[in-house]
């Protein structure tokens, strides 16, 4: 199989982007809305960060987080839980010729920045700064 001399498998292709960002959008949409049979899924307000996409387009994950940043475990059960209809809603509102699996992880990129903010913050951090 030749090889794409464009893409040296730096990071992802458009094509993953593009599916991605679908992906998220949809599925933060459909979370907003309730468009799920489970109400405890229902009540969660949801946070849908990131989506990445393997490069054969199979496997989706999706980096969620709830709002307040309360009951993360369950939230990821509960999605895993519902993963096949969030599967079939999202293949129908994207329009997708293939839905991917869908995989469900906390976003942990607020917690990042925040530990990032805090080494900024501290003296020795700041006087190396400086110079």
């Amino acid at each position: 199989m030749t090889q794409n001399r464009f893409h040296e498998g730096s990071g992802p292709s458009q094509r993953q982007l593009r599916v991605s960002e679908l992906i998220r959008r949809t599925l933060a949409e459909v979370l907003a809305r309730g468009d799920i049979h489970d109400p405890d899924l229902n009540r969660m307000s949801v946070t849908v960060g990131e989506v990445r996409i393997s490069p054969d387009l199979k496997i989706a994950t999706a980096y969620v987080l709830p709002l307040g940043g309360k009951g993360q475990e369950d939230l990821v059960k509960l999605l895993a839980r519902n993963k096949g209809e969030l599967r079939r809603i999202i293949g129908k509102k994207a329009g997708l010729k293939f839905t991917p699996d869908l995989r469900f992880q906390l976003d942990e990129t607020f917690d990042q920045m925040d530990e990032t903010r805090r080494m900024l913050s501290q003296d020795a951090v700041r006087r190396d700064l400086d110079t």
